[in-house]
């Protein structure tokens, strides 16, 4: 069965929609995003204007600040501070990844972490670890919905995720870990890793190369998330043999379609989030 995630993300963003009119009609005011770009990278320039069509149809406001690719640090960190003393801004989001020479770390913790959108402030990625609330990381939160919409128990299953960074497997780890799913993680220094795929109940895959996982490395009736997006002559696809391992896995996600539409569905989630912990609004 093919994980929907373009569908479930048209509901959401349906639902968002709706929400925001409510909020909009009760206070008079309208959750904005601002997004900074740093250069001109032209895969960051896409993933901007996807978002900003995205904040335009729920009815989130958005603006986006292009800065030029000779900025230095403490003029991007000026830029931070400045929308998050903007009280009209809920939510900053800084596009990565940043030219050489900026430290992503360090911008990213200039973003005060009730504005911080796309959850990868320490402040926001302790809360994680810790069980608090906060605003956590879009892709994984994106995943976490896909396995809710189908129903897909976590509880006590095996999930093997081949990604250990930041923006993904770090912070699923621990969005599994608290649905009781045991954990293992994978990642370049990983050996045999087909020796542990073939024995999960689920396989969270963002490698970014082409086949990486094949059909001999998945058992019968895995569940399979693509996450990686590898563009090619032949158009965009992810890291599984989709076409294989459609006949073996009892559920996977295709790419395109699949996780990447749940990412933005997210991030318009957690400005709205945001928006309603800054108004002290409820539902």
């Amino acid at each position: 069965m093919i994980l929907d995630g373009k569908e479930l993300s048209k509901k959401i963003k349906a639902q968002l929609k709706l929400e925001v009119e409510t909020f909009k009609n009760k206070t008079g005011k309208t959750p904005k995003l601002a997004v900074v770009l740093v250069g001109d990278d032209p895969a960051s320039a896409i993933y901007v204007k996807n978002k900003k069509n995205a904040c335009k149809f729920v009815g989130i406001t958005s603006e986006v600040k292009v800065l030029d690719k000779s900025t230095t640090q403490t003029e991007l960190e000026s830029v931070l501070s400045t929308l998050n003393s903007d009280k009209t801004v809920n939510g900053i989001l800084l596009q990565l990844p940043l030219p050489n020479g900026l430290n992503e770390r360090q911008a990213l913790n200039c973003i005060d972490p009730q504005k911080d959108v796309d959850g990868l402030t320490t402040v926001n990625m302790g809360k994680l670890l810790t069980n608090e609330q906060g605003l956590t990381p879009c892709t994984p939160t994106g995943i976490m919905e896909l396995f809710n919409e189908y129903n897909i128990n976590l509880d006590g299953k095996h999930v093997v995720v081949i990604n250990r960074s930041l923006l993904v497997g770090k912070p699923l780890e621990q969005m599994l870990l608290k649905k009781n799913a045991t954990v293992t993680i994978c990642h370049s220094h990983t050996k045999n890793i087909a020796s542990l795929t073939k024995n999960a109940d689920i396989i969270v895959t963002a490698v970014g190369k082409k086949n990486f996982l094949t059909k001999s490395m998945v058992k019968k009736n895995a569940i399979i998330i693509d996450v990686a997006i590898v563009r090619d002559e032949n158009g965009i696809c992810g890291d599984a043999d989709f076409k294989n391992l459609t006949k073996k896995a009892e559920f996977i996600t295709p790419v395109p379609g699949g996780v990447g539409p749940l990412t933005i569905a997210m991030l318009l989630k957690n400005t709205i989030k945001a928006f309603k912990n800054q108004n002290n609004l409820t539902d």
